[in-house]
């Protein structure tokens, strides 16, 4: 029976490998092109019109990992994070993106395939460790190495970034105003983060990232971030294999946006601890306790808190 479940994600992986970009493309196709003139518009807009003040001194987008079904319900694990952000003073908090869907559209949403996402969340819901739902992250994945492919990764992105701006509006932010943007990315969408910034940062927005785990390339959206800090855990395996898979963040890759970003002192690279990916003793593992006293998910809190309000971050001593 194992054996059978084995080879079924395998065949699910490579079917997904192969139609991963057809929704990015499909969207370009139909109604992209038009839309992404429209947003590289507002984006590079000198003076908006709109002169009401603004009701927040910093904006947080955060994007979820490959684990999220939709732009609406944040895995249980990571509120606490949320929960956090939210309660920082004079910022707003956009929870609402979905980055593995260039529409911002949740996989149970109106998709050939909803009435099987239903069914794998339901099950999820459940028995969180069920293997039904390695499927949502095997599918997610396969998004997240679209925005990183140099062929197909445009068209993604500015479908992310328009998202991520049309969510900024609705929180009342002044595409001229210069307000400070952050995208939170916890594992794939670290990556996806990077691949928006390209388009975020072309006019008077100035963006960072903070990169929980991620697995990211050298994105050229690196070139437009501010700054980048990479919180990731000393036992991480996935987040290792974005140093290992994507040849421009190799330690001899000369001139790559990864690279310049580390020369020019725009990216941290803090490690947290013995934090693994997943499973057991994970970024958002509420029941492991550090040699500090701190639990994994409270070491993690501190962390992004601490970069937000330019504090030293706390790591896991030893």
């Amino acid at each position: 029976m194992l054996t059978i479940l084995l080879v079924g994600l395998l065949v699910f992986v490579l079917l997904a490998l192969t139609v991963a970009p057809l929704e990015a493309l499909g969207w370009w196709s139909k109604r992209g092109a038009e839309e992404a003139a429209q947003t590289v518009q507002q984006i590079l807009v000198d003076d908006d019109g709109d002169d009401t003040p603004e009701p927040f001194e910093h904006y947080i987008v955060y994007l979820s990992g490959i684990g999220a079904i939709d732009g609406r319900s944040i895995p249980p694990e990571e509120l606490p994070l949320v929960e956090a952000l939210e309660a920082l003073p004079n910022t707003a908090v956009i929870r609402d993106v979905f980055p593995y869907s260039v529409t911002n559209k949740g996989l149970t949403g109106q998709r050939a395939l909803s009435w099987l996402w239903s069914r794998i969340e339901k099950a999820r819901l459940k028995k969180p460790e069920a293997l039904a739902g390695m499927l949502v992250n095997a599918r997610n994945a396969m998004q997240l190495f679209v925005s990183a492919d140099r062929r197909y990764g445009p068209a993604y992105n500015l479908g992310t970034a328009r998202e991520v701006v049309e969510a900024l509006r609705r929180k009342g932010y002044q595409l001229d105003g210069g307000k400070p943007v952050t995208l939170i990315g916890w594992s794939g969408g670290a990556q996806i983060s990077i691949g928006a910034a390209w388009y975020l940062g072309m006019g008077k927005i100035p963006v960072r990232v903070v990169s929980i785990g991620g697995m990211m390339s050298d994105d050229p959206g690196l070139a437009r971030v501010e700054h980048l800090w990479h919180l990731r855990g000393t036992k991480d395996v996935f987040e290792k294999l974005g140093g290992v898979m994507f040849a421009g963040r190799w330690p001899r890759a000369a001139f790559s946006p990864w690279s310049d970003a580390l020369k020019e002192g725009r990216i941290d690279i803090i490690d947290l601890g013995p934090m693994h990916h997943n499973g057991k003793a994970h970024y958002y593992d509420p029941n492991v306790i550090g040699s500090d006293g701190r639990s994994y998910l409270q070491v993690t809190i501190d962390a992004v808190v601490a970069v937000l309000t330019d504090r030293p971050v706390d790591t896991i001593p030893g």
